[in-house]
């Protein structure tokens, strides 16, 4: 009897022991599950801030996007007159100065020493252009452009896997903002990197005698690192810390990017959308398409300008909705002529005196009709007539205000040096900065007139 009464006491202790047991391992399980949480959301909860500032529109809340009942079709490329041929060699006349003969490539700015890689696409595409302008010959071609591909098969990459932003022209050494030699580089621009894209695609199926260095550039990049989660990244040195990945783009650049990194199969189809980020700003009565992520909320700025637009529809051809698009940034500008009568044509562009580099805009950060800088500082008396812009505009649309913008730009040029950028709107003076992208997109225009898009696979 004391013995099963003992046995009885011990299995009700362990009883007992079991169920306390099964209580603990609950409530440790319970413990660990919100410690998992709480550490997922500290690691993961900057990333998802930064996400939430650019990731796309829900499909409800986008803007609408009506089709303008005014919108031109494409127009029939033709024989260029005899005086867009001298407006075409007037441009050529840059590359054939400020080519280095060491390295083949060309300079950003006449007199300085570096190009980002921006403005070494800008060079070889003015190249393609003077190649199908005839101004250079076979023999010339060939020359120029084995040595510029055989430079960029040898230049020093950023952290052994994309083109720093850029680099001298004679040393091929990777430079800082300041374009001063910096052996560590700054960091990669995946629009940059996108735009180089578009000539070298040109080259490997049109140029078939250069398809093999063509590809021996591309075989070396990790393009890869360009995109993540269907929207462009950049990597940016940081001042005292470690590189960092962040978004790149807004609207317009960003779409025209995507289209040649999508020729590299990488996935940009947020970056790609148009319509993910889009809002239509009543400027001079026209819906202007404007990127939504302003600069107070996302820290970047989202200057509204002609160069993408323009690029776009001579580089690619225009899309549905690249057109329309186009067509309002171009409208915006010819109404703002019909309100002040002052010729419109405004984007991107080098100044000839400080900050050097502007973002004529019809939109900036709430502001309408503004100069600004890189950092958005507001600079008025740096805004400018275009000469690219104007060239852009015409070839794409040959509309008569269009032909009035050439008209009003075809004095601003040295005919020993190329095509100057521009003219102060105050004042009318000429912005006497010669350089790689304004006779670049000169080049391309004309070349667009007589042949249509550059990158037609056929």
């Amino acid at each position: 009897m004391s013995a099963a009464i003992g046995n009885e006491a011990g299995n009700g202790m362990e009883s007992n022991w079991v169920k306390a047991r099964s209580s603990i391992v609950w409530i440790a399980a319970v413990c660990i599950a919100f410690g998992a949480v709480w550490w997922i959301e500290r690691e993961s909860g900057r990333e998802l801030i930064a996400r939430q500032a650019t990731a796309p529109r829900p499909a409800a809340a986008r803007q609408a996007l009506p089709a303008s009942p005014d919108l031109p079709g494409a127009p029939t490329p033709r024989p260029l007159t005899a005086q867009e041929q001298q407006w075409a060699r007037l441009a050529w006349t840059y590359f054939e100065r400020n080519t280095d003969p060491g390295t083949g490539l060309v300079a950003a700015v006449e007199g300085l020493p570096s190009a980002s890689l921006w403005d070494t696409a800008s060079f070889l595409l003015a190249l393609l252009a003077a190649r199908d302008l005839e101004l250079v010959d076979g023999r010339s071609f060939d020359a120029r452009l084995a040595a510029a591909l055989a430079s960029l098969g040898r230049m020093p990459l950023y952290d052994g896997a994309l083109p720093n932003k850029s680099y001298d022209v004679h040393s091929l050494a990777m430079t800082d903002d300041r374009r001063r030699p910096d052996g560590a580089g700054t960091g990669w621009s995946a629009i940059d990197v996108a735009r180089l894209l578009v000539p070298l695609n040109v080259i490997a199926w049109r140029h078939p005698q250069h398809t093999a260095a063509a590809r021996r550039v591309i075989a070396r990049w990790n393009l890869a690192r360009l995109a993540r989660e269907g929207q462009l990244q950049r990597l940016q040195a940081g001042e005292g810390g470690p590189p960092q990945p962040v978004q790149e783009g807004r609207l317009g650049y960003e779409q025209y990017a995507a289209r040649a990194l999508a020729l590299a199969a990488l996935d940009v189809d947020v970056a790609a959308d148009p319509l993910a980020h889009l809002k239509l700003v009543d400027i001079e009565g026209v819906g202007v398409p404007v990127d939504a992520r302003e600069p107070e909320r996302d820290g970047v700025q989202n200057p509204v300008v002609s160069e993408p637009w323009i690029l776009d529809g001579l580089e690619f051809g225009w899309s549905r909705h690249g057109r329309e698009l186009g067509w309002r940034v171009y409208r915006a500008q010819e109404e703002r002529f019909r309100r002040t009568g002052v010729k419109t044509a405004v984007t991107e562009d080098h100044v000839d005196q400080a900050p050097y580099f502007v973002y004529n805009s019809i939109y900036s950060g709430g502001r309408r009709w503004e100069a600004v800088s890189g950092k958005g500082e507001v600079l008025p008396q740096l805004r400018t007539l275009s000469t690219k812009a104007a060239f852009g505009w015409y070839a794409l649309l040959r509309t008569p205000y269009a032909t009035q913008l050439v008209a009003a730009v075809a004095p601003l040029n040295d005919p020993a040096r190329g095509w100057y950028a521009g003219a102060y709107e105050a004042g009318g003076q000429p912005n006497r900065s010669v350089n790689a992208n304004t006779n670049a997109v000169v080049l391309e225009s004309l070349a667009y007139i007589a042949r249509g898009p550059v990158l037609q696979f056929r």
